[in-house]
């Protein structure tokens, strides 16, 4: 293009992260899913911390040369990127998506979650705008307007389109790599967190509750199951419980089996990013209005146990084993229930 490529991913870093509050409090009032405050967050992460992760990678040109073999590696742009939005984040994802395209020289073309439509529209317009004024060429960052799943697959399978960033539900993620170019796709994750009798434990707890709590739990890579070490178990329990998590009956927890899902095994849109007190609301359950997460204590994983599934809301399981093979086998277990490929945590001291 003749432009200075590394001023268009500055300045659209640096609008992004100014407007990371109000693209943040819109993402929540369209969608009704998470934090305000929190999704400021995810979306300064996603601009100006992901920019500064990034910006010193060297992506066009020669990246890399070996004077002993004589082999040189160059790389350059694939061409227009198409990429899929969440509703879950979608302001933060767009924002990642699009600097990390153009950082690479890529052109892009956004296609937002049905039910996101205007604050992920807004995000790219802000970052579109301001790379057009540090001198970007029109047309090099785009986003559907019309959304539905024909035109996303039209989008997807488009001759001109090179490559494929699809983050959302297991479907769309197939349909990505099923297009015959390449696709990078993130789906479910039913991650487990294994603490260790090891661990430390008042660290876990923090973290556990804490990540689970933030955004309402609609990060893919959120806590779904505590697999919790026997001798460590009940201490790390009254930890949890310190720092905000409200243990339920096997009473409260048949009804938010109920509440959460759906016949079918899918999960209720309307839990989906939920605080504590809007689950129990709707299962008609009491709890403690201080409370900032649902721990329900479980023993099967599998379609017998809804609450084995992946929860996008305030809702963790919570699983006992003995010793560190069977927490390995009980994660694997969860893994392969509904989030293979994906993500699990461990608290351990033992390397």
């Amino acid at each position: 293009t003749g432009v200075q490529t590394c001023a268009l991913p500055i300045s659209m870093a640096q609008v992004a992260f100014n407007a990371a509050e109000r693209l943040g409090r819109a993402a929540a009032e369209e969608t009704g899913f998470g934090v305000p405050e929190h999704k400021k967050l995810k979306n300064q992460f996603g601009s100006k911390y992901v920019w500064e992760s990034i910006k010193d990678v060297k992506t066009v040109g020669v990246i890399n040369g070996d004077r002993a073999s004589g082999i040189v590696e160059i790389a350059w742009p694939m061409g227009v990127v198409a990429a899929l939005i969440p509703s879950t984040n979608p302001t933060s994802t767009a924002m990642n998506k699009t600097l990390m395209s153009v950082k690479a020289r890529n052109g892009i073309v956004v296609a937002p979650h049905p039910s996101a439509i205007h604050c992920t529209s807004a995000t790219v317009k802000l970052m579109n705008d301001a790379a057009i004024e540090a001198g970007a060429p029109q047309g090099l960052i785009n986003c559907l307007t019309q959304i539905s799943l024909e035109g996303t697959g039209e989008l997807m399978s488009h001759k001109r389109t090179a490559v494929i960033l699809a983050t959302g539900g297991t479907p769309m993620v197939r349909a990505a790599h099923s297009q015959g170019k390449p696709a990078y796709g993130v789906g479910p994750g039913n991650v487990p967190v294994y603490v260790d009798r090891s661990a430390d434990l008042e660290k876990a707890a923090r973290y556990i509750v804490g990540s689970k709590a933030f955004d309402h739990s609609v990060i893919c890579a959120t806590e779904q199951a505590v697999v919790a070490d026997k001798p460590i178990a009940g201490r790390l329990k009254e930890l949890m419980i310190s720092e905000g998590a409200y243990f339920v009956d096997e009473v409260q927890a048949d009804a938010l089996r109920r509440t959460l899902f759906n016949p079918n095994g899918g999960m209720n849109v309307a839990t989906v990013g939920k605080s504590p007190q809007y689950i129990a609301g709707l299962a008609g359950i009491q709890i403690p209005g201080k409370a900032r997460i649902l721990v329900a204590q479980l023993n099967h994983v599998g379609r017998e146990e809804p609450l084995s599934r992946e929860k996008l809301t305030t809702v963790l399981g919570w699983y006992e084993v003995n010793g560190w093979e069977a927490g390995c086998d009980r994660s694997i277990e969860l893994i392969q229930f509904g989030g293979r490929g994906h993500s699990l945590i461990i608290h351990s001291t033992d390397e």
